[in-house]
Parts: C-alpha cells; sequence; structure tokens
C-alpha cells in the first residue's frame, strides 16, 4: 500500500497589507455551515486497491505503525457536496510495517487480533458512518475543505468522532484523506491502559491512536 501523508490540522491566515503608508490588518475567517449527511445522491464506490488505511499507536518506550484493508466502503456526493458515506475495515488484515524481525511483528500483529485488543475472531470488522458533513468555505489548496462527523464502530462500540478531511473530485472520482485520533479505552481495548489498569510504569500504552485514511471512491 502506498504510505501518503495526510493533513490532519488547518488555520486561518492571516494578511497584512500597505496602502498609502498605512498598515491595515485583516483575518481572513473561516466559515462552517453543519449539515446533517443525508445520504443523498450519486454513489461512488470505494476502490479498495486505490485506497489504505494507516495507524499509528505510541507508548512509554515507543511506538508501533501498521496498515488496515478496507472490506467495504461508498461515498455520497450531490453536485459538488460530499453527503454521506460509509466505510468497513477488515480486522483481520491488520499489519505491522515498522518490526523488521519476522517473528516479532508476528508476535505483535497477533497480539493486536487478539482479546486484549482487537478481538478479531469476535469482532472482525470496524466501521465508520459519515452522520454530518460541514463544507469549509474558501479553503485553501490542499487544505482540509470538509469537517465531518460519524459514528465510529469498534468491538459493537459506538462514539461519535469529529475531524476535518481534505475532499476532492474529479471526473467521476472522489479522493478523500483524513486523520482520526481514537480513545481505545472507549471501545474497551484494555491492554496496558491506564484508564483501566494502575501502576504500569514503562510498561504503559496510550490510549489514543491516529487512523490515517485515504480513499478513492468511483462510480
Amino acid at each position: 500500500m502506498k504510505k501518503t501523508a495526510i493533513y490532519a490540522t488547518f488555520a486561518a491566515a492571516l494578511f497584512f497589507t500597505a496602502c498609502g503608508g498605512e498598515t491595515e490588518t485583516t483575518t481572513d475567517e473561516t466559515t462552517t455551515v453543519t449539515t446533517e449527511a443525508t445520504g443523498e445522491g450519486e454513489t461512488y464506490q470505494i476502490v479498495q486497491e486505490e485506497s489504505n488505511v494507516n495507524w499509528h499507536g505510541t507508548k512509554v518506550t515507543g511506538e508501533h505503525k501498521g496498515e488496515i484493508e478496507l472490506e467495504s466502503g461508498e461515498l455520497t456526493v450531490s453536485g459538488d457536496q460530499l453527503t454521506g458515506g460509509t466505510i468497513v475495515m477488515d480486522m483481520n488484515t491488520i499489519t505491522n510495517t515498522d518490526i523488521t524481525s519476522e517473528d516479532d511483528n508476528a508476535k505483535l500483529v497477533g497480539h493486536l487480533k487478539s482479546e486484549d485488543f482487537f478481538g478479531v475472531e469476535k469482532y472482525p470488522t470496524a466501521k465508520f458512518e459519515i452522520t454530518g458533513v460541514s463544507p469549509i468555505a474558501d479553503a485553501a489548496a490542499g487544505q482540509p475543505n470538509y469537517n465531518v462527523q460519524g459514528n465510529l464502530t469498534i468491538k459493537e462500540k459506538t462514539e461519535q468522532v469529529s475531524f476535518p478531511a481534505i475532499v476532492t473530485m474529479n471526473d467521476g472520482v472522489v479522493n478523500a484523506k483524513a486523520d482520526i485520533t481514537i480513545d481505545r479505552s472507549k471501545y474497551d481495548v484494555r491492554y496496558g491502559s491506564e484508564t483501566f489498569f494502575g501502576n504500569l510504569g514503562d510498561k504503559a500504552i496510550s490510549d489514543e491512536f491516529t487512523v490515517s485514511f485515504d480513499v478513492t471512491a468511483k462510480k
């Protein structure tokens, strides 16, 4: 899978212009109008081989990265506006990309798939469903142009999440990129979590991890 740098934060630009020997300061404000995701419009099916999902987790003594394949998904578009969508991740495909030792890599992946973490035998998929979209007016090229709200389900526990996203549309192709910071403790992923266990010391693993989406959908 390709590695794609995802832009997850943005800021309003501050401009200074000189006029007639005086300096005028103006602020270009970013405005959003929140709308409920209707799911109305044309449906674009996510192309698995042209999409990827990366994960990044940290702990006291280091970090790990990896990938997850998509099982299915779709985005809906009305005119030039995103109106909804769903993404289903195949948790059985979770991999690690930073451990070079084959044995150590397999050990970590096996642990992630176990009941200590995602319990993929019982919970084989995770799902994100868009519930609201907020186009960002006058977003600069290459910067987030939508705020997205939705329901993320992991281990049959559903929580609301929101995040900025870059969505582009061109010749029947929709591409969406975003970073989502997830608090695993809300999904009962307990291993090494200081939310559930005390005195972990350098064995503690951060509750928060990041999932980066780069998905392509076509009619």
